[in-house]
């Protein structure tokens, strides 16, 4: 095992790298379905007798722009885009009945809603995407799972009790940092007593799980300051939180471009915000999940986690794993076992689409068996920390791409066996492309990932 210190280890291995919440990566997608295609997918993914169904709906809209966000958005004012906006979502679904039956006759078990700003929609509005989605779909009776990203600037009680009216029972809360010079820089002006009051109304209205999503890596961010945040997020006490690495990838999202290279930290500057954060979550007793999740033991993701049930999938890690994800809304992603499909992109072209009765499909990819193969060893190591390895032949290719996180015992092999141990997990991302053949194949023209720190 070599010494090198921790900056030295961050500025080793702090290079591009996808954070694989799928497999292929979407930049890799390359055999695309049709819809015909994808349709055919899903009617295989729904026939099985151990079949379920988890469905996403991506709202878009935000009244304003975080500058560090990479989300698909649609930044308005207008609130009266929101209404015609849940027509069409309800108009997709019931192409998706039309079109494979099968859909109306398997429970949903899991529901989720992001963005963009759900909340941007009214308690109303959100009542007539809700209701009109259980007209034309069933939920589990028991063990349905609801949850809402919600903006604490524009999410009143009102949603929330809509919401737990319709049997949602999770909420997840961003806040990125509660620091004033942070929160300027980034246009995400939060008052810390508005989560705080949420948080306390979701306890009240019976939500079992609260979330918050943390960000390090954002300008202007210092040890300092992480510490402060730190101290005020443990006060609210979440249930699980979420703490991730800054994606900077201006060639992608244009509005990061506004950011100074000296105003964002990198390499072991970067990871040391992380680290002033994570040892007071684990000092305070929340488990540190997978990556950059952590959570309290009696929640169900720290449950799911400890009894290796833990899935990962476009919208992070969730408890349980379903045979299909359906995306529903612009840009939306929907995966089965052997396919991905994506909604068109841009808005008009999604509400064009419709309008002619047409599923959007925009992209996707069709699995092939090898990609099967390493998606589930990415998803295994992703969550478990460990992966076995299929013979002699994968050992030896383990240890020789592997050799220098082997070397600075950042990971270790065992027989069959590669794991990533406690002080190796900062490198996670980089261990786990050793099972990307289209990431170690690349010839990169340019940019594709932000960097694995």
């Amino acid at each position: 095992m070599t010494h090198l210190n921790t900056t030295d280890l961050f500025a080793k291995y702090d290079v591009p790298v996808p954070r694989y919440t799928s497999y292929p990566t979407v930049p890799e997608w390359k055999t695309t379905p049709t819809t015909d295609d994808w349709l055919q997918s899903l009617e295989r993914a729904l026939g099985g007798a151990d079949a379920s169904v988890s469905l996403y709906v991506h709202l878009p809209f935000c009244e304003s722009l975080c500058t560090f966000c990479g989300c698909n958005t649609v930044i308005t004012r207008d609130h009266g885009r929101a209404r015609p906006y849940v027509d069409l979502v309800l108009k997709e679904l019931g192409l998706y009945v039309a079109r494979v039956p099968a859909i109306a006759r398997r429970p949903i078990s899991q529901m989720h809603f992001g963005g963009g700003t759900p909340t941007f929609l009214t308690p109303e509005e959100l009542d007539t995407l809700l209701t009109g989605t259980f007209n034309l779909v069933e939920r589990e009776a028991h063990g349905f799972e609801g949850s809402v990203e919600a903006d604490p600037r524009v999410t009143t009680p009102a949603h929330l009790d809509l919401l737990r009216r319709h049997g949602f029972t999770r909420l997840s809360l961003g806040v990125q940092d509660f620091e004033d010079e942070v929160q300027q820089l980034v246009n995400r002006i939060q008052p810390f007593d508005i989560t705080a009051k949420l948080i306390g109304h979701a306890r009240a209205s019976g939500y079992e799980s609260v979330n918050c999503d943390l960000i390090y890596g954002l300008p202007g961010q210092t040890v300092a300051s992480m510490r402060q945040t730190a101290d005020a997020m443990l006060s609210l006490r979440p249930d699980r939180l979420a703490v991730y690495s800054f994606a900077r990838v201006p060639w992608i999202k244009p509005q990061q471009r506004k950011f100074r290279d000296d105003q964002i930290p990198v390499g072991a500057d970067k990871r040391a915000l992380y680290e002033t954060i994570r040892q007071p979550l684990l000092d305070a007793g929340y488990v540190e999940l997978g990556l950059d999740h952590f959570a309290l033991p009696a929640d169900g993701l720290a449950r799911a986690a400890a009894g290796e049930t833990m899935h990962r999938n476009f919208q992070g890690y969730t408890e349980r794993r379903t045979t299909t994800l359906l995306g529903l809304g612009v840009s939306a992603i929907s995966e089965t076992p052997d396919c991905y499909h994506q909604n068109e992109k841009i808005i008009t072209v999604y509400e064009r689409r419709l309008a002619k009765d047409e599923l959007p499909t925009f992209r996707g990819h069709l699995l092939s068996e090898d990609d099967r193969r390493r998606r589930a060893k990415i998803l295994s190591i992703m969550t478990t920390f460990r992966v076995r390895l299929d013979d002699a032949s994968e050992v030896a290719d383990a240890r020789a791409f592997l050799a220098p996180l082997l070397q600075d015992g950042l990971c270790e092999i065992s027989g069959d066996e590669l794991r990533v141990p406690m002080h190796g997990r900062a490198f996670l991302r980089n261990v786990t492309a050793f099972f990307d053949a289209h990431l170690r194949a690349a010839q990169p023209s340019g940019p594709k990932y932000s960097t694995a720190v």
